[in-house]
């Protein structure tokens, strides 16, 4: 009867054992598809302009993408040639990358002091929006009116991801963002700095247009359902409303801001 160990070579062949070549032990292997990269034209163009973003980690680009980048910044050094599915293998299924992806260096937030007041000033505050879709929309509306910026809370704000900066259209690289850990305060930091808060709400009496006053103004939006919190909206100057004589209930948070950035941009 044939030993265990007689067996075992026999199913190997009469070579026994081989070692993998070096090509295989050496290959690099692929790196699993991750959410911290950027993908999409515009919000890959933001991020390479933007100077509150580190140096870029990797960058994957088709051969026609490789040429714009380089005629829009010059020589990147870390420009990786690829094709189309190489570049799908490091992202989210689904991610309609443009044929460009960017593995950047972290955002720097700004503080609330660093936003620029003035007459007609507009800064946005959302609390406890969490989808990053929405909040990637907001932040496109927020940097098409000119508004000075976005406070988000620490944690109940979604992170700077691929998904949310392709929903911003480069957006997220071009407002300034705050990240804050009690919105509540920082509505005090904000008023003491010379801003007047306004939280929108459906149950306000006046409308947003005679609420506004053309002075430096932080537009308070809650999210959708619940809507601002007891302590967010006692913590705001005055409460308004956008008028919907459609008879519908609500909007979209998103929509709901870029409607009030609107009305908020209008003369005064």
């Amino acid at each position: 009867m044939a030993s265990t160990y007689e067996r075992n070579d026999a199913r190997r062949g009469a070579k026994g054992p081989q070692k993998p070549s070096a090509h295989k032990r050496f290959a690099r292997r692929p790196e699993p598809a991750s959410d911290e990269w950027i993908w999409g034209w515009h919000a890959v163009e933001a991020a390479l302009d933007n100077p509150r973003r580190g140096p870029p980690v990797r960058l994957l680009a088709t051969p026609d993408r490789a040429r714009q980048l380089e005629a829009r910044f010059g020589g990147l050094a870390v420009i990786e040639p690829a094709d189309n599915p190489q570049i799908a293998q490091h992202l989210p299924q689904g991610a309609v990358h443009q044929g460009v992806a960017l593995r950047a260096g972290p955002l720097e937030t700004v503080g609330l002091e660093d936003f620029e007041g003035g007459p007609g000033a507009v800064v946005l505050m959302l609390d406890q929006v969490t989808d990053p879709q929405n909040v990637g929309a907001i932040l496109r509306s927020a940097a098409a009116f000119g508004a000075k910026g976005v406070v988000l809370q620490d944690r109940h704000a979604p992170r700077f991801t691929g998904a949310l900066a392709k929903a911003a259209a480069g957006a997220l690289d071009r407002v300034p963002v705050a990240r804050v850990v009690n919105l509540s305060r920082a509505l005090e930091e904000l008023t003491d700095a010379g801003w007047r808060a306004v939280g929108l709400t459906g149950e306000a009496e006046r409308p947003l247009a005679e609420v506004l006053d053309g002075r430096p103004t932080v537009l308070v939006l809650g999210s959708e359902g619940e809507g601002l919190r007891r302590l967010v909206s006692e913590h705001c100057d005055e409460l308004a409303k956008i008028p919907m004589p459609g008879g519908f209930e609500s909007l979209n948070v998103s929509a709901a801001a870029a409607v009030a950035l609107y009305e908020a941009g209008r003369p005064r």
